[in-house]
């Protein structure tokens, strides 16, 4: 952690929703005038898409059926832990990007499914941005979840999960249900014990519960709308959380204890932006003092 130079982490498995949660900060950025080092969890696997697949195969034939993303051998958790640690300390430290499909590659004129050269994060942001599938990740070796000053877990309920990564990887990325269902079976382990557990370690839980039918997400066709779900906002530490503003604010929102407001799902959007638009607010102010200080 580090006032000079915060850390901002959206963590949360493949279909979970990061990504609509970073869309949010963006906004947060843009509206409040923050330059923020944008990393994407990819960029740390440790194989490209080729060789990932080439590695997937030979596991296979060892009898390896559970390789995947998930896991500490197809991660650089340590380098991903130098970042965060060189980032909170100097301001910078090495990143690169991972190149999902022929529009990103295009700039730079290689294959999609590959990574760019690592380079340095530019100096002069005002903090780090991670989303990702392993913000919050500890292990024997690494602790990556003590670095983060706001550190965030996107966890829908597991068959919205499934639903929402049937639904972008069959749509957008032209896969069968077939492989889809395959690879969420071969990561199960992996889930299991690297995914669930970096959520005791987050600040802020958002859970998306559906409230139509998903006891099959193999068969679902569409995702369910933000209006057929509720979602979940738990706090690890409620000090300082103003619940009746929330309430008077969110309309239809309720406690569902002492730490946690359920509010509509179409309502997800504004709930963040009323949340953490103080901490970021309250992030600048404390590096900015540490900035004057030096």
């Amino acid at each position: 952690m580090s006032h000079r130079h915060p850390i901002i982490a959206i963590t949360g498995s493949s279909g979970a929703g990061t990504t609509s949660v970073t869309r949010t900060f963006e906004n947060i950025f843009r509206r409040e005038g923050v330059k923020a080092a944008v990393i994407e969890g990819d960029s740390f696997h440790r194989y490209d898409r080729k060789e990932m697949k080439v590695r997937a195969a030979e596991a296979e034939k060892a009898g390896n059926e559970h390789f995947s993303h998930f896991g500490p051998e197809n991660n650089l958790f340590a380098e991903l832990e130098s970042l965060f640690a060189n980032y909170a300390e100097t301001g910078t430290g090495k990143r690169r990007k991972y190149l999902h499909d022929h529009e990103e590659a295009a700039p730079y004129k290689q294959e999609p499914g590959t990574f760019t050269p690592w380079e340095d994060v530019p100096k002069d942001t005002d903090l780090l941005f991670y989303e990702g599938l392993h913000g919050a990740v500890v292990t024997p070796g690494v602790d990556i979840a003590k670095h983060p000053d706001l550190l965030i877990g996107v966890v829908p309920v597991i068959n919205l999960e499934w639903i929402q990564k049937l639904y972008r990887d069959k749509k957008m990325r032209g896969y069968s249900t077939e492989a889809v269902t395959d690879t969420i079976l071969r990561r199960m382990p992996d889930y299991v014990h690297y995914i669930c557990p970096q959520f005791e370690h987050t600040h802020v839980n958002f859970q998306r519960v559906p409230v139509v039918d998903t006891s099959n997400p193999f068969i679902a066709r569409d995702i369910p709308a933000p209006d057929e779900s509720m979602v979940v906002i738990r706090f690890a530490k409620p000090k300082g959380i103003d619940f009746p503003y929330l309430l008077n604010m969110i309309d239809k929102s309720w406690m569902s204890r002492a730490n946690t407001i359920v509010v509509p799902g179409g309502k997800m959007d504004l709930a963040m932006q009323l949340i953490f638009t103080p901490f970021i607010w309250r992030m600048m102010e404390r590096r900015q003092r540490a900035l004057g200080a030096l």
